[in-house]
């Protein structure tokens, strides 16, 4: 028996990577299943796995997941009550965003943050692209990141085609596993084979009829970088939506809210039509963007408690 980290998933089949980089093909055995999670895939990539080499008459199987220390979850296309785990063991995020071409929206911003501060994963905001801004579009790029860097969160300007901070990029990911997400057209890959080009990723193209990305991607999948850890690419999104979450905890989520609730004079309080609520008077003061809050109630709303589309045309 051996022990490695899934970094590779297509269909019933893995990847399993040693820690001498060795790699094996391998499957699952039997109806091997997760205690306690209701997803369509048992085994996810960033997966650390008990497996028995395959020979050159019998396959390789895996036979033993060890504890995860978290996953990105998302809900399954298919299957509304079921969920697919995207990936695990997770170090940090990056989400890729872009002022333009395509425009990524605070909402889908948010949505993303909810999802990994439930998950307990660091996320860093990198706003890619810088080399096409105008003044109009910087001046809106500032305003954006102004939101997010009072919130606690940090972020990054980036330009694959000019270098533009990749080498910070590098500092932050080395020796760690860093997942990086996005809308497809935000530059994932170029960003990738820019921070490592003996990735050497296929990179895409605009959609010149809907300013929208068309993917490379089709499924997560792990690589090693040559300065040490691991990045996990994963598929470009249209929408991401949030599984088993519960409204009353949305805010938990928001760390200028969570940072303001022992103030608000009911326990159970939204946030939205309560009297002597902490959170709608940080946001009459300023303390609070309108934008994050106009998001949240949107989630409230259940305008987005829906389902996630990968684009897989």
């Amino acid at each position: 028996m051996q022990t490695g980290k899934v970094i590779r998933t297509t269909g019933s089949h893995y990847t399993v990577r040693t820690d001498n980089y060795e790699l094996f093909e391998c499957r699952i055995k039997g109806k091997f299943r997760i205690s306690n999670i209701k997803s369509t895939n048992p085994i996810a990539v960033g997966d650390i796995v008990d497996f028995i080499p395959p020979t050159e008459t019998i396959e390789g199987v895996i036979a033993n997941i060890h504890d995860r220390k978290n996953t990105l979850v998302r809900r399954s296309t298919n299957l509304s009550k079921r969920s697919q785990i995207i990936a695990s063991n997770i170090d940090q995020a990056f989400l890729i965003v872009t002022i333009a071409y395509p425009r990524t929206s605070t909402g889908f911003i948010d949505r993303f943050l909810v999802t990994t501060e439930a998950h307990q994963i660091p996320t860093i905001i990198v706003f890619n692209k810088i080399d096409i801004y105008n003044e109009e579009a910087q001046a809106f790029a500032n305003e954006t990141m102004a939101i997010y860097e009072n919130v606690g969160y940090k972020c990054v300007e980036t330009s694959a085609l000019r270098g533009d901070n990749i080498e910070l990029l590098r500092e932050m990911m080395k020796d760690k596993t860093t997942l990086l997400s996005g809308h497809s057209g935000v530059g994932k890959s170029a960003l990738i084979n820019a921070i490592d080009s003996n990735l050497n990723l296929r990179t895409g193209v605009i959609s010149s009829a809907h300013m929208k990305g068309m993917h490379t991607t089709t499924f997560a999948e792990m690589f090693p970088l040559d300065f040490g850890g691991d990045i996990i690419d994963t598929p470009g999104i249209k929408e991401f939506g949030m599984f088993d979450f519960q409204k009353e905890e949305v805010g938990l989520y928001y760390p200028e809210m969570k940072a303001r609730l022992k103030g608000c004079q009911y326990y159970n309080c939204t946030h939205e039509h309560e009297p002597k609520c902490a959170i709608k008077a940080a946001v009459e003061k300023g303390e609070i963007s309108i934008e994050r809050y106009s998001n949240y109630l949107n989630i409230m709303h259940g305008d987005e408690l829906k389902l996630e589309r990968w684009e897989d045309k």
